[in-house]
């Protein structure tokens, strides 16, 4: 931080590799899609590194620029509202999605990385579903992997209040996801057939 208020690139470069990740997810908790979420880190970025004069050193960094993150996203929802009507980039759909391999890849992706994606892309279209309040807990602590004390302190709400909306987020991705399983988690690990069979006769 002191290097970037000199002006130093590198040093502002790293700041942005470190905080990409964690402020991403804490924009897309808020914002409805991937494309909105960058842009609103972006426009974080900017007024951080605009107004890094003003930062204190007794406080985190990270904490500094999150709530201008969160603050940013507020300014952006709060336009998007005043319009009512608004072009979001529409978002790949999960079923029947294809698999586009980057320029330069010479196989195709193997049926683990390929069963990677499809699970990840089920995860996020669940998340997607979360009110926005219980989707922002949620990839602050599972996906960025902050404490419950430091998503408190960072938001501003009483530890109770985020344990609760870490709670809830839970329980309706649990819900959201069983649906779209066809069958649901009654269908896994399944004893059945002639496995059911055999442990009948054997007993």
């Amino acid at each position: 931080v002191a290097a970037a208020r000199q002006r130093d690139e590198a040093a502002v470069r790293e700041l942005i590799r470190r905080l990409n990740g964690r402020l991403f997810r804490i924009a897309r908790g808020l914002m409805p899609s991937d494309a909105e979420a960058e842009e609103v880190v972006q426009d974080a970025y900017l007024a951080a590194f605009t107004h890094l004069d003003d930062f204190r050193d007794a406080a985190r960094f990270s904490t500094w620029i999150t709530r201008i993150a969160l603050n940013c996203a507020a300014m952006r929802l709060r336009k998007q509202h005043a319009q009512q009507e608004y072009d979001t980039v529409e978002e790949p759909a999960l079923h029947g999605a294809e698999v586009v391999l980057f320029p330069g890849a010479e196989t195709e992706p193997t049926d683990a990385a390929l069963g990677r994606m499809q699970t990840r892309s089920l995860i996020e279209a669940a998340v997607g579903e979360l009110p926005s309040d219980l989707r922002l807990v949620f990839l602050m602590h599972e996906a960025s992997g902050l404490s419950l004390h430091d998503i408190a302190r960072d938001l501003s709400l009483p530890l109770g209040t985020v344990k609760t909306r870490l709670m809830r987020a839970r329980h309706r991705l649990r819900r959201i996801i069983t649906d779209r399983i066809r069958g649901g988690f009654e269908t896994i690990f399944p004893f059945d057939g002639k496995r059911c069979v055999g442990m009948a006769d054997r007993v």
